[in-house]
């Protein structure tokens, strides 16, 4: 569940592509792509983008029933400008969210994954149909993944947002949030400290990352440090953080893994979640578009087999 967006890459002046975006929708797009059943719950505008949108997620195995083409309103934009490890800075053209009446949501059952995060789970706007969402997929017992990626453009929202993003918190099996998030919100970038001060007394699950760095996960049973493998050939880091997620929900999916067992893991059960979030993230990483390649995606398929 998240925003689409159509992100324009510049590398130096010029425009070097065009893709198909969006933080969750760069996930769900990743899955779609090993053959796992997944919908995207989310909205363009009925135009050129959004129609060529639809057409994409078709393209790549998602379920699109739950997703709108809007009258009179245009599909969000955004420039990201690529420095020389891939990183981007952004600008954002969009229209304030909102929610429709007629918005149809899918039915949740027990251990179904919902991942979300971003603004989007975040604003006033989309609240109602955030909500919505939660509720649903927490009464059936379904694991609900929560990555904040909360950019620097919304600090100064910061105070007005918290308590959202606090029930959030509070709603989510696992909170998922990068060094850099939380240097923005709180000045802290030590996972311990994060999740001792501002996440354990909401939710018990949290991984930290930090890029190409260590990625850590807390749970009430210990901390637990995993390195992520060295990538060669950075292309675009665009939607590494994305495809974490994705990895992690297909790893899930993989070793067949309920809510109730992922609160009991131990460092030796979180080791394959991690290993495939990072093999996700690695791949989207070499080459400009947002989410793993097709091969890749076909790749794991077959292990699901």
């Amino acid at each position: 569940m998240g925003e689409t967006i159509m992100d324009i890459l510049f590398k130096g002046d010029l425009p070097v592509a065009a893709v198909h975006g969006g933080s969750s929708f760069n996930s769900v797009v990743s899955i779609g792509r090993t053959g796992i059943p997944c919908a995207f719950v989310g909205y363009a505008g009925d135009d050129v983008i959004g129609r060529k949108t639809v057409n994409f997620m078709r393209e790549n195995g998602l379920d699109t029933s739950f997703f709108e083409l809007r009258k009179n309103e245009k599909s969000a934009l955004s420039l990201a400008f690529l420095n020389e490890e891939g990183d981007a800075d952004y600008t954002f053209y969009k229209e304030i969210p909102r929610i429709s009446d007629s918005w149809e949501l899918p039915v949740m059952r027990q251990d179904d994954i919902l991942l979300f995060g971003s603004y989007f789970a975040a604003c006033e706007g989309m609240r109602p149909l955030v909500t919505s969402m939660l509720e649903k997929t927490n009464s059936c017992n379904g694991v609900v993944y929560y990555d904040l990626n909360f950019r620097k453009s919304h600090k100064h929202e910061l105070e007005i947002l918290l308590p959202v993003l606090i029930s959030n918190f509070r709603m989510s099996t696992i909170v998922r949030g990068s060094a850099d998030d939380f240097d923005v919100m709180f000045s802290m970038r030590d996972p311990r400290q994060i999740y001792n001060e501002k996440i354990s007394q909401y939710c018990s699950l949290f991984i930290c990352t930090a890029g190409g760095g260590t990625v850590t996960v807390c749970t009430p049973r210990g901390c637990y440090d995993f390195q992520v493998p060295q990538i060669p050939n950075v292309v675009s880091a665009v939607g590494a953080g994305d495809n974490f997620n994705a990895g992690f929900a297909c790893s899930l999916f993989r070793y067949g893994i309920s809510k109730s067992e992922l609160l009991r893991l131990d460092e030796v059960g979180w080791t394959p979640l991690v290993a495939d979030a990072c093999a996700f993230a690695g791949n989207a990483c070499q080459h400009i578009d947002n989410y793993v390649s097709c091969e890749f995606g076909r790749s794991y398929h077959d292990f699901l087999e």
